[in-house]
């Protein structure tokens, strides 16, 4: 794939060929990567490592002079030990070694060349310098630009001698933005009435409109969770099940409501360190609750809190810094600044966290969802009138009162009478005059609670409490009281049965500072983090949504902003969308609105052979994106074309359709039962996810089993994923019920019927020729299933149901094939 391979090396050595003939070379840009890949991992940060203590990742190491030699002198090749050894012939002077398994290719090394000869200018790694934001380019195509975005992509292409495609057709643009902002297909009728829609303003209505439905936080709310690895069991051997959906359900609703940014981070880091934390802000920190829990019999408890802590030292960098911290485990980063000790310093903020992996969740808060607060606030109501009366002290009940007092004296003759607490037995042995107003009260309440006169109302209310739902244990964050303090040690080799030093907690010192007046704490380094100093986190955050839009990063490697990541395709654009997300407030709807808004998002994404010869996988975007859908908006597509899709939001996971005896191959006594209703044909992302065996049909298309911190899914095209959506009972179903939708509403001839099963999927007119050919497959099933009715009945109605009573089996069935291949076309499972 396109991982840190060729087509990386290739695509960056061209680059600087280009460059280099123009004179333009650029130490970060050109050299440095060439340098990461070949050379840190002998001559870089880790001093453990280091070959001959010479470091080549910093100026001073480079051009500072060891035994007469320096390995890089400004200006001069012939005294550059670098050049000289990498140009050398002899196998035991040639860097790198040839048993290494690493060689410079010639354009990166005429790239190194040419660098040395113009003075061998440094600079220090792109990423870690703060960014500046930049003027937009002068362009000679004034008329395309919309947005600065339009600007700097042209004065690219405009360099590379080509040009921006035309734009998209309105009935793909609108598939393509409202796939993008909410995961989800427009309807037919929404697309009409925008194609339609002559007015200037109706895209840019169409994109507020999608901003604003609740399918935007349900598709962006998808992101995180595979950064956050969110699942609904615990891992490891035992895998049992926890109630983390109200995590989910914050996601989701703070990314409808715009919640800014450093907000954002702040509460899913440290909402519990916050002043009088809202419930809100406690669910928001389940975002570090979400690791893994060993529960297999005889694990050593602190072995496994410790596994937990790192995991959320490496997820958090990752996610907010695209740094790649957890190399530091064991030993100083073999190619990025970050030392073992300042792994554990860092750490050091996470190890006060009092779970600590005993055998269950604590700490715990309840938390119930908003349906089922809706439910419980009913009951609540219906049980208040009640409560009232059997609180209400009546003459009637007075009267029955000294009838029962007056029996009590026979309660020897009269065994059924119930024994008395102590507290009323001592109250009934006082004479009356003796007793107070509050032992009147007490008797009187206890009274109350048996009076066969209230039983009918006990009943009552008790039968509502027991329809009230019970709060689910949310995990979340808390510290331990300082009395408790645990003294964090560097792990010498990354063991934690050998701690070395103890360290104190400490951010990365070749970032930026500790925020002034920031606490010691992990509070404080949720806002070091978000500082608008830190040159990492919101270049981090706006390459993941670009990615998101063009199905690449500006920065290809979204997890790896380090010198073993892929520098900028435009990085120029990279940081002006930085900084206007940073001048905006840290709004993600508003950084969504500025990419869809531009000229570069909305061109056609159809490709020349121009184009593929030049630009391959569209670095240069030069046409619009065209991406494979990702697993569950694959399923949901489906659902959404056939009309079977809830509308749903939130709440606890589901269970869709899985076969059978999956689960049995798994240690553990859960089972999968299929959710009844419109449960089973909700969106993915709540589908129940067990970390030990994924939802299957959305593995088959690169779902993850959420273990761990997945920051960019790599898609790949296997015959499996065919397999799942031409035979999975999910799919079947919905081509059952688009075809019942196709014999209801497509009108009464085979062509018009093809045609509207085109138009509900891909929501543009039929060619004749696709006519033809769905015509054709439908005669052909048509006559198969009406000699095998048996079949057909089959075909048409498991698993979605009965047939109407005048839908013949075999028309159905007919119907029924040619919608499975409509929803299997690429261009259904493709945003283009």
């Amino acid at each position: 794939m396109r991982r840190f391979g060729c087509i990386l090396v290739i695509a960056c050595c061209v680059g600087a060929s280009m460059r280099s003939r123009a004179g333009e070379v650029d130490f970060n840009r050109d050299v440095k990567p060439s340098l990461a890949q070949n050379c840190f991992a002998c001559h870089g940060p880790d001093a453990e490592k280091r070959e001959a203590e010479l470091r080549l990742d910093t100026e001073g190491g480079a051009k500072g002079e060891r035994e007469g030699k320096r390995a890089v002198v400004p200006g001069d090749l012939e005294r550059s030990e670098l050049v000289r050894r990498i140009l050398s012939e002899s196998p035991k002077k040639r860097m790198p070694p040839p048993d290494s398994g690493k060689k410079l290719t010639a354009e990166q090394i005429a790239m190194l060349q040419q660098w040395v000869k113009q003075g061998a200018v440094w600079g220090q790694h792109w990423a870690f310098l703060p960014p500046k934001r930049p003027a937009a380019p002068v362009v000679k195509d004034v008329a395309w630009p919309v947005s600065p975005i339009d600007a700097f992509v042209l004065a690219r292409l405009e360099k590379e001698g080509l040009h921006p495609s035309a734009a998209a057709d309105r009935s793909t643009l609108i598939r393509r933005v409202s796939l993008d902002l909410t995961g989800l297909p427009p309807t037919p009728g929404l697309m009409d009435a925008f194609v339609k829609d002559e007015s200037p303003q109706a895209y840019e209505r169409l994109v507020d409109r999608f901003l604003a439905s609740p399918g935007y936080g349900e598709k962006w709310a998808l992101v995180w969770l595979d950064l956050a690895r969110y699942a609904d069991t615990k891992g490891y051997e035992k895998d049992r099940r926890r109630e983390m959906w109200p995590y989910r359900d914050w996601l989701i609703g703070a990314i409808n409501g715009d919640m800014p940014f450093g907000q954002f981070t702040i509460e899913q880091l440290a909402g519990d360190l916050l002043a009088n934390p809202t419930q809100s802000q406690l669910i928001a920190t389940a975002f570090n609750r979400n690791t893994m829990t060993n529960q297999e019999g005889g694990v050593d408890a602190e072995e496994f809190r410790i596994v937990a802590v790192k995991d959320r030292v490496d997820t958090t960098v990752q996610v907010w810094m695209g740094l790649t911290m957890g190399c530091a485990k064991c030993h100083s980063h073999k190619y990025d600044p970050i030392t073992q000790r300042e792994y554990y310093q860092f750490l050091a903020f996470f190890d006060q966290s009092e779970d600590a992996n005993r055998g269950n969740e604590a700490p715990t808060i309840p938390v119930l969802a908003d349906e089922d607060k809706r439910q419980n606030d009913l009951i609540h109501a219906q049980i208040a009138p009640l409560k009232k009366r059997l609180d209400t002290q009546t003459p009637e009940l007075d009267s029955a009162m000294e009838r029962w007092e007056k029996g009590l004296g026979d309660s020897e003759a009269n065994p059924k009478l119930p024994a008395l607490p102590a507290e009323i037995a001592a109250i009934v042995a006082l004479p009356s005059d003796e007793r107070t107003e509050a032992h009147r009260t007490k008797l009187a309440a206890h009274f109350r609670s048996i009076a066969p006169e209230l039983e009918p109302l006990r009943a009552q209310m008790e039968q509502l409490r027991k329809k009230l739902i019970v709060p689910v244990p949310l995990p979340v964050m808390r510290d331990l009281p300082i009395a408790k303090k645990r003294i964090t040690h560097i792990h010498n080799r990354g063991s934690f049965l050998d701690p070395g030093e103890a360290v104190e907690p400490v951010v990365l010192g070749s970032l930026h500072p500790w925020p002034a007046d920031a606490p010691k704490n992990r509070l404080g380094m949720a806002q070091w983090i978000v500082s608008t100093d830190n040159p990492l986190t919101a270049r981090v955050l706006v390459n993941r949504y670009w990615a998101q839009f063009f199905g690449t990063g500006i920065v290809e490697t979204e997890e790896d902003f380090g010198t073993q990541g892929q520098p900028p395709s435009h990085p120029e654009l990279l940081d002006w969308l930085t900084t206007e997300f940073t001048r905006g407030g840290g709004s993600m709807k508003a950084l969504c609105k500025t990419i869809v808004m531009s000229s570069t998002y909305r061109q056609s994404s159809r490709v020349s052979a121009d184009l593929i010869a030049k630009d391959r996988f569209n670095r240069l975007l030069a046409r619009g994106p065209r991406v494979r859908l990702d697993a569950e908006a694959v399923r949901d597509n489906a659902l959404a074309i056939s009309g079977l899709l809830s509308p749903k939001v939130g709440g606890p996971s589901v269970m869709p359709y899985q076969p059978d005896g999956i689960w049995a191959s798994v240690y553990s006594t859960e089972k999968w039962i299929t959710s009844p209703g419109e449960d089973r044909h909700r969106r993915g992302l709540y589908t129940f996810v067990k970390r030990t065996s994924p939802y299957p049909s959305m593995l088959a298309f690169d779902g993850t089993s959420r273990e761990t911190c997945t920051v960019r899914r790599i898609t790949t095209n296997t015959p499996l994923q065919s397999l799942v959506t031409m035979n999975d009972p999910v799919y079947v179903e919905a081509a059952q019920a688009l075809a019942r939708k196709v014999m209801a509403e497509g009108g009464p001839t085979v062509a018009a019927r093809a045609g509207f099963a085109i138009r509900q999927a891909l929501l543009r007119s039929a060619t004749s020729q696709e006519i033809e050919k769905l015509a054709r497959l439908h005669g052909s099933r048509l006559a198969w299933y009406a000699d095998h009715l048996e079949e057909a009945a089959k075909f048409a109605t498991n698993p979605i149901g009965a047939l109407p009573a005048d839908v013949p089996a075999q028309e159905a069935a007919a119907w029924t094939s040619v919608c499975n291949v409509v929803l299997n076309l690429d261009e259904t499972l493709t945003k283009q």
